[in-house]
This record gives structure tokens, sequence and C-alpha cells, in this order.
């Protein structure tokens, strides 16, 4: 059975032993570095006023997170997410389960849609975006990573 919450600071080691082997991996994620628990709670502790971050467990342990929070290249009405599911719970109703409790969290913080800037060659979060129900509606190319990598972006936008 897949729970969510509201993300705690408590919770950054395991988020970021979760999102560490995504980054290693590769190809679905604008991040390039590891992280560790410090990056995860300074990422949430600073995040702008209207943010949300959600994990989702399983028999305790955390095995996804989803964020929402403002971006200044859209509009203040919306809000970017990002989400991230243990490699190896890939199809098990987490990425489903977080998004149910991030759609009631941005209405909540007063968002209208919420965006997803996806690369384009994440062959996992394109189809996950799309099967909730968003909509292409911008492509960015020679977007460049931290790393020096460069990638398209696809934007995609889910109205609440």
């Amino acid at each position: 059975m897949i729970a969510t919450r509201p993300a705690q600071l408590f919770d950054a080691a395991a988020m970021a032993a979760l999102l560490n082997p995504i980054i290693e991996t590769g190809g679905t994620t604008a991040l390039t570095q590891s992280v560790d628990a410090k990056f995860i709670r300074d990422w949430m502790t600073k995040a702008p006023a209207r943010s949300a971050w959600t994990v989702a467990e399983s028999e305790g342990d955390i095995v996804g997170f989803q964020l929402i929070a403002p971006w200044d290249q859209i509009p203040d009405d919306a809000c970017d997410i990002g989400t991230y599911v243990a490699q190896d719970r890939s199809g098990m109703g987490i990425g489903s389960a977080l998004f149910e409790a991030t759609k009631k969290a941005a209405s909540k913080l007063g968002y209208k849609w919420i965006n997803a800037h996806i690369r384009a060659d994440n062959e996992s979060g394109l189809p996950y975006y799309q099967s909730r129900g968003f909509r292409d509606w911008k492509y960015v190319e020679g977007y460049q990573l931290d790393d020096g990598q460069i990638v398209d972006k696809v934007w995609k936008r889910f109205d609440l």
C-alpha cells in the first residue's frame, strides 16, 4: 500500500538515497551531481513560498517524492513540478498517489495549472505526465545541464 504525506526535513536522507541512483543512471533529471541529506534539506528550506513537498511511503520506506514550486519562467498562477520514484518501484502506483496529493496541494496554494519541464529524452517521464493529462505547450531546444550536456526540453501543462 502506498501512503502519501507532506515531506519533512527528517526525510532528507531517504530522499537523497532515492534520488542518487536516478541521477547516476541519467537521462531523466536535470540534476547531474549526487546529492546528500544537507542538499535536500537546503532545497526544501530555501524553496520559495507557495512550494509543497510530498513523499510516498510503502511499509515505512520512502519510495517517491514530488515537489511543486513557483518558477520565474512561468506565470504566477502556475507552479512547476518535479517527480522522483525509486527506480525499482516504477509502475506500482507511486507516481499516481503522489500526483493526487500534489494536485490538492497546488489548488490549496492557489495555483491554476501545473507545469512540467521534462527532458525530451526522458522515456519514463514523458509518458508519466501525459498519462496524468498533461499536454504539450512548449518545446525548448538546446538546454544546457550543469555538467555541460545539451538536451531539449518538453514543457507540459496540467490545468487544475
